[in-house]
């Protein structure tokens, strides 16, 4: 309820007014039936535009991090969070990772929409990065449809560090269904989930533009704060 209160009523309305996102391919989003939705992440603000213009209600999982807070700040994260439909998940690998799995199958189990970023993390720099294979799991498992998203624009309204996004026209590109029900079965095969996942991040950058690199957003992220951390400690020369 409180979702579509938030979406028709209180956000929505305010973001469509001033940001006038634009959108390509609703009608690839199955009118009803369990689905995934996978997108490229390249802000914040993916989580906020990508649900407000596809007509369903859209359930990410998102880090447990955002509902622990305390105080005042803390509950209203955690109000608003749950509000624009995310469910809290522990990403620390291992046992969570497998926890994260069954929360998703939960909600593909009740007919819904799961919204999944594959690169596990936003883009450092604009480009698309090597997807997980979570999300082909997922898919094989609950044995539903991937709908591709493409996030545009978003990391230059609102990049990392910045609160308020930028007021200029987001996109929402969405691509057609990809089915992988060939692969009934093989949700155990490590090769398998790789060909599916990369088959997913090739639909992404085919409805994006980015460029793509074949190593995983978190070490990414990690080499660039380095390489800058190492340029900001480098002496003057004269």
């Amino acid at each position: 309820m409180f979702y579509w209160f938030l979406k028709r009523v209180i956000l929505g309305p305010l973001l469509q007014l001033v940001y006038r996102p634009w959108a390509e391919g609703l009608e690839h989003v199955p009118a009803q039936g369990p689905a995934i939705v996978a997108s490229n992440h390249l802000s914040f603000s993916d989580s906020l535009f990508m649900p407000l213009v596809v007509p369903r209600r859209v359930t990410f999982l998102a880090k447990s991090d955002y509902f622990t807070g305390r105080g005042v700040k803390g509950w209203l994260t955690r109000v608003f969070f749950r509000g624009v439909g995310q469910v809290p998940v522990d990403r620390s690998g291992g046992r969570a990772s497998e926890a994260a799995l069954r929360a998703g199958l939960k909600i593909l189990h009740r007919g819904e929409l799961l919204a999944i970023y594959p690169e596990g993390t936003r883009s450092p720099d604009g480009r698309l990065y090597r997807g997980k294979t979570g999300v082909a799991r997922l898919a094989l498992e609950a044995k539903v449809p991937v709908v591709p998203v493409a996030m545009i624009d978003t990391e230059k309204m609102q990049p990392p560090g910045r609160l308020i996004p930028r007021v200029m026209r987001p996109g929402v590109r969405i691509g057609e269904a990809l089915d992988f029900s060939r692969y009934e079965g093989l949700e155990e095969d490590r090769y398998v989930l790789q060909s599916v996942t990369d088959e997913i991040v090739y639909a992404l950058m085919e409805l994006s533009g980015q460029e793509y690199v074949d190593i995983d957003a978190q070490r990414a992220k990690a080499e660039i704060a380095a390489a800058k951390k190492e340029h900001k400690n480098r002496p003057e020369s004269d």
